[in-house]
Formats: structure tokens, sequence, C-alpha cells
């Protein structure tokens, strides 16, 4: 896009006047001519977010392909193909083929989030060209357009605000603040606010509520607001999952296991004479007896488990490794408004006669409840849609239209059993004075004559809310225990202080007034009416805490998790609200945006443990915050529902969007999708996620030790000048052991303390925690249990049988040692045989695969094997199992010395 030729102002234009933004795009009123307008568009370009050149299919594939594991899997193909062996070549071949589709699947999330921003821009706006009123493509807009802004309408481009008629517009999805924001023309004193604190100004994709006015353009396309955060996504580059590091690693380390081990078994063979071609042939069984060959497929068949299992819980699952990645996760960044809040003004607390009450309180039986209730629903602008409520406030498929704020308390009132829409009815509006920011009062007036009651002996009564402080200096009595009085300074003092005590706990408190009328006053003006009023009390709002999410916040806290709260809202209602959830204990973990402004990326990576809660900040503050925690290493998921939050999603670990409230860029960006917009769903997903990761370590454990099994046999056996096993039984086995029981560990329940242990730090090897002596122990007791089945079948009987029974023993052992490392930690007695079927039915299935290739004739022939007597399923089957009690007394001593430590 081309620059444009005017100066930039000294200033940023908020801090101008209407009149010197206007002079600064060279434009009028009257708005910019058909032809200027056109050059403009020349100039400029088109009001549209400009999309990142993508990638061909080609080159994803391609990329696909870089993996080392996918290297080796290729070369494992390419060697059974060579072996003969061209089902197992063309398994591992589907294999990768079906990895690097998944994986193109994938990439498209940059590409996604940004046709979702442009999705969000208006369609069409209503410019002033030329001095007249038209409708135009929203992307044919210009900096010094002048639009008309009507309640309803998404703002089309980044204005600055000229005209003003109670214009109110709805910032949440760009800011976080949940009220939306009062909008006026005066230029602003500070340089450095924050996107929510520019008053004159509106903001591409934010939502008109309110009233009317016009704006011109200051900024279209990547230029905007909404444009920048399109940039922050197309630049963030994606980075691999903490498994697929280790993954990555695990594939270095076998290419050296198979080229050395191949190499040793290929020289120590010709030594002893023995054929080449033989030792060939051994050397490459050998190396693909030593490829996981299943092992990609297998964890990801886990983690699609796990994912099926978020599911039914409302966690959604955009990429397969954020399951494995939320697990680890040690820092959780979350958004304040509609994650860890309800995104719904809410009413707290009530004063009324004299009294503060909780807004669960029934005020049937407080003096003054009626009258107070009137005032709080028809001095009000919002509607009722739709329902009832009964006698009892019961409220029925209710929904609302208006400013937050007012159908809170006509939510509040519903609820205690006043109706709006009958107040209405009964007590029509009959005159108006709208609110006002300079006066911060709205009043109505209402004819009372129908339908009298005690409270209302006159035909008119004046309805008055608005600002505590200006209320009560327009109020001249007071209606306490049941009678009208004089207001006294012992009343004002009394409600001095409770605004204070609601004000403490960040609650937006309104005054309610009113005063009877026997007529109509003649002038509506604040001098004529809002004066000599009756006060009637105070409310106290706020966007109140999700219920569930206070024990979310304590689960985590359990698990080693710190929550961190970013938002867009003002210091005192975050700080209240993450001090009700126990995320702060003090207001000294907080820090606002302009704070953070005044904080060097350096000293603010020192400082970032000090701060629990982050108020008043723009998306560039969200990413600096994530980023921070990374560079302490820590592994950081990002939760939000706004555009403004897009960023940050994708800069962190793992991002987890809200799937009711959340904005398609969010959601496009995110990594997990919460249905049910839970914070709480978060603690479910993060259990999942850990035992998900602990899975694919025992299934990790169990086909290492289990091939490692396989390569100190024959290395062994080779040394030894025995020939103990064929290319054909390495293949066999690894077929029938590699595949049914590892996915059957996929299967096992989170252990008992799953939720109670640190997360795993991010630079923790796979093979941390005993994995990796627990491999190598384990491998080479069944290649001595295997060898020891070879010797006493050579020594007692013949070759052939000895053959026969090394296969049968390392092919059965292998599925016994399957069940001891369901727990690498509890013993299996505790965890139970049985409590994980699937592994029963795997075990099963794979002992008779391995059966029926001794047992049958004809198939054993093929198989180079014998038919064994009982006396030799004896041996074998006792050498395979008594591999399960010698670990289970390597597990009690581990226990042991873990206690005594």
């Amino acid at each position: 896009m081309e620059k444009s030729d005017t100066k930039k102002p000294v200033e940023p234009l908020h801090t101008l006047t209407a009149e010197q933004v206007i002079s600064h795009l060279q434009t009028s009123k009257d708005g910019l001519s058909a032809a200027e307008a056109e050059e403009r568009l020349r100039r400029y370009g088109k009001n549209a977010l400009q999309e990142a050149a993508g990638k061909s299919i080609f080159a994803k594939l391609l990329e696909q392909f870089k993996d080392v594991m996918i290297i080796i899997l290729l070369i494992a193909a390419l060697i059974s193909g060579l072996l003969g062996e061209w089902t197992d070549s063309l398994i591992i071949l589907v294999v990768v083929i079906l990895n690097a589709v998944l994986g193109v699947i994938q990439e498209n999330k940059a590409e996604q989030a940004l046709t979702a921003l442009k999705q969000m821009s208006s369609p069409y706006a209503q410019v002033v060209r030329d001095g007249k009123a038209m409708n135009i493509k929203a992307e044919d807009l210009v900096p010094g357009d002048i639009v008309v802004l009507e309640a309803g309408n998404v703002v089309p481009a980044d204005l600055r605000i000229i005209e003003s008629a109670s214009l109110k517009i709805e910032e949440a999805a760009l800011t976080g603040e949940s009220v939306p924001v009062e909008k006026g023309v005066e230029a602003l004193d500070k340089a450095d606010l924050v996107i929510g604190d520019r008053k004159n100004m509106a903001y591409m994709s934010s939502n008109v509520s309110y009233g009317r006015g016009i704006g011109v353009v200051t900024a279209t396309g990547a230029e905007t607001e909404v444009g920048k955060i399109a940039g922050y996504i197309s630049q963030e580059e994606d980075e691999v999952t903490p498994l697929q590091t280790k993954l990555n690693e695990l594939g270095k380390y076998f290419t050296f296991i198979i080229i050395g081990v191949a190499i040793v078994i290929f020289v120590v063979g010709l030594i002893e004479g023995r054929e080449i071609f033989e030792m060939l042939l051994t050397s490459i069984s050998l190396a693909v007896a030593a490829i996981p060959e299943g092992l990609p497929a297998i964890v990801t068949i886990i983690l699609a488990l796990g994912v099926q299992k978020m599911a039914k819980r409302k966690a959604i699952i955009r990429k397969l490794p954020a399951v494995e990645t939320l697990g680890s996760t040690e820092i959780i960044c979350s958004d304040k408004t509609g994650t860890l809040t309800q995104n719904k003004m809410t009413v707290k607390h009530v004063y009324l006669d004299g009294t503060l009450h909780p807004a669960e309180e029934p005020l049937q039986q407080v003096e003054g409840y009626e009258s107070f209730l009137q005032v709080m629903t028809l001095c009000n602008d919002s509607k009722i849609t739709e329902g009832a409520s009964d006698a009892a406030g019961t409220q029925n498929n209710v929904s609302f239209i208006g400013d937050p704020t007012e159908t809170a308390l006509v939510d509040f009132a519903l609820a205690k059993g006043l109706d709006k829409r009958d107040g209405e009815r009964r007590y029509p509006r009959t005159a108006e004075i709208p609110f006002d920011s300079e006066r911060k009062l709205m009043t109505t007036i209402h004819d009372m004559s129908s339908h009298r009651n005690v409270e209302a002996a006159s035909p008119y009564r004046i309805m008055t809310k608005g600002a505590p402080d200006v209320l009560l200096e327009r109020c001249s009595h007071i209606f306490i225990h049941g009678t009208v009085v004089p207001m006294t300074s012992e009343h004002r003092h009394d409600i001095a202080v409770a605004n204070k005590e609601m004000a403490i706990k960040a609650l937006r408190v309104l005054a309610l007034a009113y005063q009877d009328a026997e007529r109509l006053p003649e002038e509506l003006t604040t001098e004529a009416v809002e004066q000599e009023l009756v006060f009637s009390g105070l409310v106290g709002m706020i966007d109140p805490p999700r219920e569930e999410v206070k024990e979310a916040v304590r689960i985590c806290k359990m698990a080693g998790i710190r929550p961190v709260m970013i938002t867009g809202d003002h210091r005192d209602t975050a700080a209240a609200i993450a001090k009700e959830l126990d995320i702060i204990q003090d207001e000294s973990g907080v820090l606002t945006g302009t704070e953070l402004n005044q904080i060097s990326d350096k000293d603010f990576a020192d400082k970032v443990t000090e701060y629990s809660v982050y108020a008043r900040v723009s998306p560039e503050h969200k990413v600096r915050i994530v980023q921070a925690w990374r560079k302490k290493g820590k592994i950081v998921a990002m939760t939000g529902d706004g555009v403004n939050d897009a960023p940050a999603l994708k800069t962190s670990d793992i991002g987890v969007g809200m799937g009711i409230t959340g904005t398609d860029v969010s959601k496009g960006v995110s990594d997990m999708v919460l249905a049910d917009d839970n914070f709480s769903t978060i603690v479910v997903a993060v259990e999942e996620g850990r035992k998900v990761y602990s899975n694919i370590r025992k299934t990790i454990q169990y086909l290492l030790s289990a091939n490692l099994g396989e390569v100190v046999t024959l290395f062994i056996a080779t040394l030894l000048n025995w020939k103990i096993l064929f290319p054909i039984h390495i293949l066999w086995i690894n077929l029938v052991t590699d595949t049914l029981p590892a996915l059957a560990l996929g299967f096992e329940q989170a252990e008992s303390d799953m939720m109670k242990r640190p997360p795993r730090k991010a630079s923790t090897s796979i093979f941390a925690d005993g994995v990796g002596s627990s491999i190598v122990y384990q491998g080479l007791l069944e290649a001595a249990l295997t060898l020891f089945a070879y010797y006493w079948g050579h020594t007692h009987y013949s070759e052939n049988v000895a053959i026969t029974m090394a296969f049968a023993t390392l092919g059965l052992i292998q599925l016994t040692h399957a069940f001891n490392v369901r727990s690498n930690k509890h013993s299996l007695f505790k965890i139970g045989f049985f409590s994980n079927k699937y592994m029963n039915y795997a075990a099963l299935i794979s002992a008779l695969l391995v059966i029926v290739v001794v047992v049958i004739p004809g198939l054993n022939d093929l198989f180079n094997v014998v038919m064994l007597n009982t006396e030799q399923w004896i041996v074998v089957i006792a050498a395979s199992l008594s591999i399960v009690p010698i670990v289970e007394i390597v597990k009690l001593v581990t226990r042991s010395l873990n206690k005594q430590a």
C-alpha cells in the first residue's frame, strides 16, 4: 500500500480537535468529492485485509517429509521391500502419507484467520460524498471519508468521531471491556492512551449499540487496528510442540542405533566366517527391529482418543499435538470478559431503606422496594423480546435488547417479580430527558393515573437514574422506613458509605430517585425536572465470575499451573474479580497496559513473575506477556474470545478459543476451542492432556524396551554364533506386538495423583522419571529370558526347537510386559490386571497370533518353526510370565527409596 502524501500530525489523532483532524486529512464535513475518493482509493488501496501469499500444496507436502522420523520410516519401508515384506513396506508408506496429508490440512490456520477477519468487516457503509449521503461498499472507503454511524452498524474502518448523539460502541471483541463505550468528540490530553480509553475514536469491526454519530475515516485496511492484528497473525511462525520435539529427538537417537548396531553385527558376523548375504539380511532385519515404525501412527491414535474424550466434555481440539501441549501447560493467560466472567452485567447489591442487601435477598418485605423496581425498569430503554415471568419471578426463555447496564436492571427486577412490559402498559412513558454524559442522568415521566398505588398518589411520576454523586445533589428527600422524609446529612453519609462499600468491590453503582407531580412539566430541562427528587436507593452491578471458575482456579494451582488474567477492563474491576477467584491476594499483582508501556522487554522478562493480572491492555501487550513467560521457559496457554486475543493465541504454545462467544478470528487461530466457554473445561483438558502424554510415554517405553530386547537378543546371539531368529520372525513379532498392545496403553485411565503433580517442563526428556532406565533394564531382561529359552531348547532338544522356543518366548514376553508398563510407579496388583479391558483383548489376540504360527501345520513350515510339546510350552510360558514379578520387585524397591529420599 502506498503511504499517504499528507503530513502526519505531531500528536496522535485522538489528541487533536475534530477540526484539526478534518484539516489534516484534507477533507470536510461535506465529504470527499467522487474524483478525490477515486484517486485516494488508487493511492491507499481497498479497505480490506491483505492475505499473505500462501504456499503451494507441493511445498506444504514437501515440508512434511523433512522430519527425521519420517525419513527413517521411508528407509524402513525401502528395507522391508528389499526383504520381500511388501505388506510391511506398504503399511509404513501409508502411515507416512497419512501423516503428511494431515499435516497439510492443518497448515492453513493463519489464512483461515485472515479470512474470518475479512468477514467481520461491514460490507456496506453510509458515507457523505459531494455533500450527499450514500451507501457504498465498505471496501471502497478511503481516509478522509465522512461515515454516518447508527445503532446496529458495524464500524467499517478506523474513525475519529466528529459528531456524537448518545453514541455508544461495543468494543469487547477488540478491547475486552464488557460495557459499551460512550463516544464523544472532544480532544483527549494523553497521547499514550490504550485503545479502550480513546473515547473519540471508533475502530473497524466494533459494533454501534446505541445512539448515532459521524466519523471521519483515519485508517483503512491493513492500517486499521484490526488490520495490524492480521499482520501479527501472519507474521507469527508456527512452532513445533514439545511432543514433536521429543519425537524428533527420538528419531535422531534411533538413527545412530540403527547404523551402529547394524554395522557391528555385520562386521562381527564376517569375522566369524558367516556368509556375507546371510549377515546382510540379519543386519537389515535388526535395523528394522530397532525402528518403532508404528510409533508415529500409534501416538496419533492415542492423541485422537484423547481428542474424542475431550470433545465429549466440551473441549474441541483443532490440532492433535495440542492435547499433549495442554497437558504440559504451566501458565494459563486468560481473558476476563466471557472467559472468567459471564460477559453479562449483573446486579450484585442494592441499597434500599437504609440497608445494603445482596441481590439474592428477597425484597418484598423491604419498604419502598416497589417504587425502587419501578424506577429501575421504567427509567430504562432496554427491551424484553420474549418470555415471561410468574409471580415468583421465574423467568422463561427471556432475552434482552439494549445497553448491558440497563438490561441488568430489567433482569434483576424480573427476577424479583416485576416485568418491565407490564409496567410499561400500566404506566406509559409520556416524556423524557435522555441520558447525557455531561449531566450523567436519565429521566422519564410516566402517567400513573390509570393505576394508582400507595406510593404514587399523584397522576405523574418523574423517575431518574444516574451517577450517585450527581443524583444526590438533586435529591431533597428520601423514602425510608415507609415514608418520605427530608434528607439529612446523616442520610447522605449512610448513602456515601454504601456507595463506597460497593465501589471497593469494583461494582458499577447507579442511584435511583423519583418525584410525584400533579401535571407535566412545562419545560423538559434538568433545572425544571431533575430537582427536589426523592432518593429511592442504589444498585451495584458487575460482570461477575462464572460460578465454576473459582474451583477451576483452585485445581489449576494444585496442579502447579498459574492462572494469569489479561483484560481490557479497568484496574479496579479486574482486581476485584481476580481477588474473588483467588488469582491474586492483593493489588500488588496488578499491572496496567500504560504501566507496562514504561517497562522494557528485558526488564519485563525479569519481572513477569510478579504479576498475575493485567488491566487495560492492548493486543501488543498480550503478545508481550505471553512472550515474556515463554522466555522463562514456560509452556503458555492463552484463552480468549475476541479479535484482540488472536495474536496472543497465535503466539502462545496453545491457544484456547471460546466456542460460543468467540469470534471467528479467535477460533481460527486457536489450537483448542471450548464448546461451552467454560474455564473449568480447561482443567478437564489439562488432565486429559497429562493422561495422554503419560500414556504416550508408556507406549514408547513398551515399544522401545521390546525392540531393545530384540536388538540385544540378536546382538548377543551373533557374538555367540547362535542362529536364533530369522528375519521373518522379527518382522512377525513386530507386527503382532507393536500394534494392539501399544494402542491399548492409550486407553489407560489417569492415575489418581495426576493433577497433584507439577507440570512437566518443556525441557524434560521423554526418557526422564525412570522411563529411560526402565527401557534399558526391561529390554535387557526380555533378551536374557529369550536367550535362556533358546539355550534350554538347544541343550535339551534341537536347534529347530530352540529357535521356536526363542520365537515364542520373545513374542509372548512382550505381551506380558505390556501389563507392566501400565504404570511405571504403581503396582500392577494395585491398578488391577483387568481394569483395562482393551489391554486384555489386545494381549489375547496378539498371543493367539504368535501361537498359531507354531501350532498350525503348514504355517509353521512357512515361518521355519516346529511344533512344541507340553514341557517346552511350560518353559516358554514360565519365561514369558517371569518378567512380571521381577518388574514388580523393582517397582517396590523404587517406591521405598523414593519414600526415604
